[in-house]
């Protein structure tokens, strides 16, 4: 008969509060992840899981609750929880810029190494040896995430996506068996997305837990076994895929709640029925609109008719033109009949004038 072994918790979080004063920014969280697993954490903006990641690595002291890598509390002390075996990236990123790229990676090997400040002063052989040894593991690492190549390169010279990569490796270089990841592919493109999703796929198959912090839902419900949502500081749900995204809670989480006085079903449906009545009255204008002009077309000779008759009322002006001329000639010519009459008559009476002086 086969037996199934269940997965063994590689981090416990029980009962996790942690107080700000009067400001709980989580409250009572219970979270689980196993060996081999990838874990996603999601939640609005505010919702306490940057500061969840800061209780379960020391940076704070949970006000209540207990945090457990493999069964063992840890200490509220960073570097003990990083010797412990939990490492983490940061939202925004940390590396030390005028420090080399094979030299960040370096800095992520102290908790591994054994040689103290004597033997880093007086360099004997144990030191050489164990210093050949970290370049070589962190050369692996740098070859792993694919940057072998800018080993000597200063870290601030990389592309943003390159030192996200490099902020992973180096948390890699301290060995752990549990890796935080805080918003890993904050401002990337959907290629470098793509490819820290994959870098992600390729830690875990070296047997490497992870827990996620993302805002990219495509990105985590891809990559993550199990999601669970935080909303003001509580656990709201946890489960797969499937079912956290299907949540009407967390869906509500995202987009908020209908509030009081809210269009409901039936306003929406009247304004999607004035909305269709409107586009279906608008639809026939354009073919009637384009059928006037070829309605008025017909109407060009008329308006030519119309042009022309002007033209004939002004013939018959003109055909009525002579007679007009010969009425008005006519008194100028008894006008002159009249005149050459007075004149005769005066011709006459000085003729006779004449006549009456001679005798």
């Amino acid at each position: 008969m086969t037996t199934t072994t269940a997965p063994s918790p590689v981090l416990e979080a029980t009962g996790v509060t942690m107080r700000f004063g009067g400001l709980t920014a989580v409250r009572d969280v219970d979270l689980t992840v196993n060996a081999g697993e990838i874990v996603g954490l999601i939640g609005p903006n505010g919702a306490g899981k940057t500061t969840f990641f800061n209780c379960l690595t020391g940076l704070y002291v949970p006000t209540e609750g207990k945090v457990a890598y493999k069964g063992t509390v840890l200490p509220p002390k960073p570097h003990l929880v990083t010797s412990a075996g939990i490492a983490r990236t940061f939202q925004n990123i940390r590396l030390f810029a005028n420090m080399t790229v094979l030299e960040n990676v370096l800095v992520g090997r102290h908790t591994r190494t054994k040689e103290g400040l004597w033997s880093a002063l007086l360099r004997g052989p144990g030191f050489r040896k164990a210093e050949a040894a970290s370049r070589e593991r962190a050369m692996e690492l740098l070859e792993f995430i694919g940057l072998a190549h800018k080993a000597d390169h200063l870290s601030r010279n990389l592309p943003y996506g390159e030192q996200r990569k490099l902020e992973i490796a180096r948390a890699m270089a301290s060995e752990p068996g549990l890796l935080l990841l805080d918003e890993p592919t904050a401002g990337m493109n959907p290629q470098e997305t793509r490819a820290t999703e994959e870098l992600v796929f390729a830690i875990r198959d070296r047997g490497i837990a992870v827990l996620v912090i993302e805002h990219d839902m495509r990105f985590i419900f891809n990559l993550s076994d199990r999601v669970a949502c935080l909303v003001q500081g509580q656990k709201l749900v946890e489960g797969t895929s499937d079912v956290v995204q299907g949540d009407e809670r967390v869906i509500a989480a995202y987009l908020g709640t209908p509030f009081e006085g809210a269009p409901g079903d039936e306003e929406v449906a009247e304004v999607e029925a004035a909305e269709a009545a409107g586009t279906a009255a608008a639809t026939p204008a354009e073919p009637e609109a384009a059928a006037t002009p070829a309605e008025d077309a017909p109407e060009a000779p008329a308006a030519e008719d119309a042009e022309e008759t002007p033209a004939a009322e002004d013939g018959t002006d003109t055909d009525d033109a002579p007679a007009a001329e010969e009425a008005s000639e006519a008194p100028e010519a008894a006008d002159e009949t009249e005149d050459a009459t007075a004149s005769d008559a005066s011709d006459a009476q000085g003729s006779t004038t004449k006549e009456g002086n001679a005798q």
